[in-house]
């Protein structure tokens, strides 16, 4: 980053989002100092600074945090000496108890920073206090709401019991792909945390009947799925489950275990996954049959307690927006016309005359030219396709972006059991350590939900520019407080996702590729959809149905994927809205930056501006744009 640039980014007044309180002046803290009655000398004790104070608070909450989020630490790379104890055995748990304290410990510390006045301080330390006070409140959730459990992404989820996220989805991941097993303690912890899935089912089904006794209640729908899902998790031989597999085969690689040692841990895995995590997996599956039959039948969120409450606060959470459902409805339906004019054009053009875009794009989508063949053969094309689209787009991005992360990517699929409630698509972030790569996870449960013509779309979202480009130069910025490192404002993240996409077709990445262009808008038209079906479902209580009917008919989307989209949305209120509206803001920065500079802009400084602060609220960007749009005049 060059210098004057990172004066500019530094230079910009923050003011944090996601429900940060305003900042009270008190009195620093000093240690106090006693003179000793032997003595008339008094020895000077050090004075701790605010912005000491403010360290250590950070420090303090990215150890409150990942203590009870052992699972998230390991993904992440952390050590002992980063979480404050050894948690490399150790399991998360998740009852009404463990999740009142570790929200009121959040919260706590998200006043405590506020309250420091920071005297002295330069404009870093003034941003840092800021953004740490409202992402420290983001992950205490929002106080009147009890209910769900706080994930290390997205906050507050209402429901510890889903089809697509949830402690027995995500950990089992953790586990499988992250965990390391390179040494004989590292498969003893292993083996620890595989232990303790039953206390880990005991939390999640009493934090399940604690929330279905204040009458918040999934949809039978997403029930349903998550039973679905439990059940095929134990439904295969324990000794070819993932659990043991991965195990197996990483354990093999430690040269200096014996084949004996090697053998008896193996055995170990096998027994408690067999005595353990598959008795564990079932009680769940049936607690969660027995809330079957007082599971809602309606869609949305607002059939739940103080349901419309909850909705604007995942708006403000999950789409940094201050609008209201219909304003974000309209919006919606705005764009979706917008973006169906300009895709039948391209139809038109094509030959393709008959039927709505919808209609015309279902048709394309049967045609074998764009189809992957259902077979083994047919996915490793895929993947190699995705490959090779990184490659290519990436050698072409230097004269639009001046700064590169230092980790890599791998692609790679879902596993089979988790298929059936996976996103098509989806980016996890690399260990801070570079141990391990940003993955882009791509789902090959339904080849047709793949076609050719999409696919370079989907990787430019996830990979590069998308979201391993960003979470990746986040994660290098070193000098950040670790939690702004990670920090998970989804307005920001999937918004620069989906602006990336634009990127990759102002780059040329659709040269004499109709068809792909066509893939590209029907992406964007689906996040445009978006903001019409979760504001239908949460707000304006559409069915389930309604929202596939409409999300069918108007991009012309897989079955498969489309069901698998509603129902996410039914799981994840607001989630669905950051793409759209935070890429709309992006564009709309740049927009600005292009007006006031003219021939002086330069889309490559205006992409560090964007990039190189970390992500940050809506707010926060706007201000750091304008700030170096000031700079430049």
């Amino acid at each position: 980053m060059n210098k004057n640039l990172k004066n500019s980014l530094l230079a910009s007044a923050v003011i944090a989002a996601l429900g940060l309180t305003a900042c009270n002046d008190t009195k620093n803290v000093a240690i106090e100092t006693k003179a000793s009655t032997a003595s008339t000398i008094t020895e000077p004790k050090e004075v701790v600074s605010s912005e000491q104070q403010l360290a250590s608070l950070y420090q303090l909450a990215k150890q409150s945090l990942f203590k009870q989020r052992a699972l998230s630490a390991t993904m992440y790379g952390l050590s002992k000496k980063d979480v404050g104890q050894v948690i490399s055995g150790e399991m998360e748990f998740f009852s009404p108890d463990d999740e009142k304290q570790l929200r009121a410990k959040l919260l706590s510390i998200s006043n405590e920073i506020s309250n420091i006045k920071l005297e002295g301080g330069d404009i870093t330390a003034r941003n840092n206090q800021q953004v740490m006070a409202g992402i420290t409140r983001y992950f205490a959730g929002e106080p009147s709401f009890s209910i769900g459990y706080i994930d290390t992404w997205m906050g507050l989820s209402p429901f510890i019991v889903n089809q697509i996220n949830g402690p027995l989805i995500d950990i089992p991941r953790v586990m499988q792909n992250d965990q390391p097993i390179t040494s004989e303690q590292e498969a003893v912890d292993y083996i620890a945390r595989l232990a303790q899935f039953d206390k880990l089912a005991a939390t999640i089904i009493e934090k399940q009947t604690a929330d279905a006794a204040q009458n918040w209640l999934p949809s039978k729908v997403t029930l349903q799925g998550a039973i679905k899902y439990l059940k095929g998790f134990t439904s295969g031989a324990v000794e070819q489950h993932p659990f043991v597999s991965v195990f197996r085969e990483k354990v093999e690689k430690i040269e200096f275990l014996t084949t004996e040692q090697k053998q008896s841990f193996i055995k170990q895995v096998i027994a408690e996954v067999s005595q353990v995590v598959y008795p564990a997996y079932q009680s769940v599956e049936k607690a969660s049959e027995a809330l079957l039959g007082k599971a809602r039948s309606e869609s949305g969120i607002w059939a739940q307690p103080n349901g419309a409450a909850y909705y604007q606060d995942a708006i403000k959470q999950l789409g940094d927006s201050e609008l209201t459902p219909t304003e974000i409805h309209q919006i919606g339906l705005d764009e979706v016309a917008r973006i169906s004019t300009a895709m039948d054009e391209i139809l038109q053009a094509q030959g393709y005359k008959n039927g709505s875009v919808g209609e015309r794009m279902v048709a394309l989508n049967e045609e074998p030219r764009f189809l992957y063949e259902d077979s083994k053969a047919g996915r490793e094309e895929l993947l190699n396709d995705i490959n090779g689209y990184i490659s290519e787009i990436t050698t072409k991005m230097a004269p639009v972006f001046k700064t590169t992360p230092s980790y890599q990517v791998e692609v790679k699929s879902f596993p089979v059991e988790v298929q059936g409630g996976a996103p098509g698509g989806q980016y996890t972030s690399p260990a801070v350590d570079g141990s391990k790569p940003g993955i882009y996870w791509i789902n090959l449960r339904d080849m047709k939900a793949n076609p050719k013509f999409g696919l370079k779309t989907l990787t430019y979202h996830e990979a590069n520019p998308g979201h391993h480009w960003q979470i990746a130069l986040n994660l290098d910025q070193a000098e950040l407080p670790f939690l702004r490192r990670i920090a998970p404002y989804n307005a920001y993240a999937e918004g620069w996702a989906l602006y990336s996409e634009q990127v990759a077709y102002e780059l040329g990445m659709y040269e004499n590729d109709p068809f792909g262009d066509l893939g590209r808008l029907q992406a964007e038209l689906f996040r445009a959809v978006r903001l019409v079906v979760d504001t239908g479902l949460h707000d304006k209580r559409w069915t389930r149905e309604q929202a596939i009917s409409y999300m069918s008919e108007q991009t012309g989307t897989a079955e498969s994927d489309v069901v698998a989209e509603i129902e996410r949305y039914m799981a994840w209120p607001g989630q669905a809205l950051g793409y759209k509206l935070g890429m709309l803001k992006i564009l709309s920065l740049r927009e600005q930056a292009k007006t006031r500079l003219g021939d002086k802009f330069d889309l490559a400084e205006f992409h560090d501006v964007v990039l190189l602060n970390g992500a940050v609220p809506m707010a926060v960007l706007s201000r750091n744009v304008n700030h170096w749009l000031d700079s430049k005049l």
